[in-house]
């Protein structure tokens, strides 16, 4: 397993495209991530493929319904060999136990993260959607309550790390989107962070999308980001 803190978003709409990124890139230098819209092209054969390649691969499907169907989901999920899973923490305490007890017997058990609010959330969402108090306040809860429900740490915004982590310790998985080096483009994350800001913060991993695969030297722009955390 690679010891990187990196993980690169392989958010492509075909599985040519994802392998043809991991194939620039080394497995003991980072991790993947995949999410809704290759799964849902690509399915557990793009799995599959990049196990094969080596890479230690983060399935981000954010699973959310009652607590039996999600279980089934994380079960499956499970037998695929990935490295790390999650669910959403607003599907609440029951079904987040579910989804533990779900793979907790598992040979090779899956790290199982909890998703808070996501990164391109402002205040205005929130405040839209209905939901009391401030950003902070909510991921806190949150947070809070995936630790009681047994689950290995949260997705969240580097804003929030920082805060987080000093209620948990190193050992509750801080996985952080939203990443984007210096003098780099936001684009559609609002709650953003350069990697070494995050990773001083308290962050596990860094998710890292477009400033790896839109480079035109993935490899390179990877090794330029390492040398920022070194």
């Amino acid at each position: 397993m690679s010891d990187s803190k990196i993980i690169v978003a392989l958010d492509y709409p075909t599985m040519a495209s994802a392998i043809s990124l991991a194939n620039q890139l080394d497995p003991d230098r980072c991790k993947v991530k995949v999410g809704k819209e290759l799964f849902t092209c690509s399915g557990p054969q793009v799995i599959e493929k990049l196990t094969a390649k080596g890479f230690d691969v983060f399935l981000d499907l954010k699973y959310h319904d009652i607590p039996n169907t999600v279980a089934k989901a994380c079960q499956v999920a499970a037998d695929l060999g990935v490295w790390m899973i999650n669910v959403h923490t607003l599907g609440g305490q029951d079904m987040m136990i579910a989804a533990r007890e779900a793979i907790s017997n598992k040979p090779q058990r899956p790290l199982l993260i909890g998703v808070t609010l996501l990164t391109s959330m402002t205040e205005e969402t929130f405040q839209k959607i209905g939901l009391v108090g401030t950003i902070e306040s909510a991921v806190i809860k949150l947070a809070d309550l995936a630790h009681k429900s047994g689950l290995d740490g949260v997705v969240c915004s580097p804003l929030e790390t920082k805060l987080l982590r000093t209620k948990h310790t190193k050992n509750f998985q801080l996985v952080t989107p939203g990443i984007r080096p210096a003098n780099s483009k936001g684009d559609d994350q609002h709650r953003i962070m350069t990697p070494l800001q995050a990773i001083e913060a308290g962050s596990n991993y860094l998710v890292i999308g477009r400033p790896i695969t839109n480079a035109t030297n993935p490899m390179q722009a990877l090794e330029a980001i390492e040398k920022t955390l070194r």
